[in-house]
C-alpha cells in the first residue's frame, strides 16, 4: 500500500511535513496542489479555514483538519461549522494529531464503498463524497449549507416546511432562528445559479421551499 498522501495548507501545516514524513505519510504543500494527486487528507492552519469549500468542491469528502490553537468548546464548533471534519492543536505536540490523522484515514478506507448519487436536473449530489455538481461544475458548500441541500434533495418535490428545515438544519425547535433560512436558501441558490443555470429551489409562500427542476406546481410558488 502506498504512504498517505497529506495536503498541507499554512504555514502551521506545512511546518509539520519532516515529522509527518517520518511517519511514513507523504506532503505536499498547497501550492503543489494543482499538480498533485487527490490527497488522501489535508490539514489546514487556523488561518485557511475559507478554503474548506473550495477543497470539498475539488476532492470532495475526504478528512480535512483544521488548526484550532487550543481546545475550547468556541474553537470546536468553529472549526465544526467551517466544514472541517476534525480539530489539530499547533500549541500541542503531533502526537495528537498523528492519532486524529490515523483515525481519519482508516475509517476513510473502510467506508469507501460506491453509493447511489442523488439528483434534480443536473444537480449531482454524491453523499460518500459530499462532492456537489451542477452539470460538469463543481459547487463547494459550507456544512450547513450542504445540510440544507440534503434535506430538501431528499424530499425533492415536495415542500419542505420552515419548521422542519429548523429542526433538521438548526436544532432549533422553538423556531428563534427562523430568519436564517432565508439567508442560507439565499446562499444556497447562488452558489447553485452561479454559472446562470437554472433555479432549483423554489420559494412556496406561506409554506416553505420545494427543490424541484422548473416551477413545481404547486399554489404559491416563487
Amino acid at each position: 500500500m502506498s504512504e498517505p498522501l497529506i495536503l498541507l495548507v499554512g504555514e502551521e501545516a506545512e511546518a509539520l511535513a519532516a515529522r509527518l514524513e517520518a511517519s511514513g505519510y507523504t506532503c505536499c504543500s498547497a501550492a503543489r496542489a494543482p499538480a498533485a494527486p487527490a490527497p488522501d487528507a489535508v490539514l489546514l492552519s487556523a488561518d485557511q479555514a475559507g478554503r474548506i469549500p473550495a477543497l470539498r468542491a475539488q476532492w470532495g469528502d475526504l478528512p480535512i483538519l483544521l488548526d484550532v490553537g487550543e481546545d475550547t468548546v468556541e474553537a470546536r464548533v468553529l472549526c465544526l461549522s467551517s466544514g472541517a471534519n476534525d480539530f489539530w492543536l499547533s500549541s500541542i505536540g503531533p502526537s495528537d494529531l498523528l492519532m486524529r490523522l490515523r483515525l481519519h484515514l482508516d475509517r476513510s478506507r473502510r467506508t469507501n464503498i460506491p453509493v447511489q448519487l442523488l439528483q434534480v436536473g443536473d444537480l449531482v449530489v454524491n453523499p460518500s463524497t459530499r462532492q456537489v455538481k451542477r452539470g460538469s461544475r463543481p459547487v463547494g458548500l459550507t456544512a450547513r449549507e450542504y445540510q440544507l441541500l440534503m434535506l430538501l434533495l431528499e424530499r425533492k418535490g415536495t415542500v419542505v416546511g420552515r419548521d422542519l428545515i429548523l429542526r433538521q438544519v438548526w436544532n432549533d425547535d422553538q423556531g428563534t432562528t427562523s430568519n436564517v433560512i432565508e439567508v442560507y436558501v439565499r446562499y444556497l441558490r447562488h452558489k447553485l445559479e452561479e454559472g446562470g443555470e437554472q433555479r432549483l429551489i423554489h420559494t412556496i409562500r406561506g409554506q416553505g421551499y420545494c427543490l424541484s427542476q422548473g416551477m413545481p406546481q404547486l399554489e404559491g410558488s416563487a
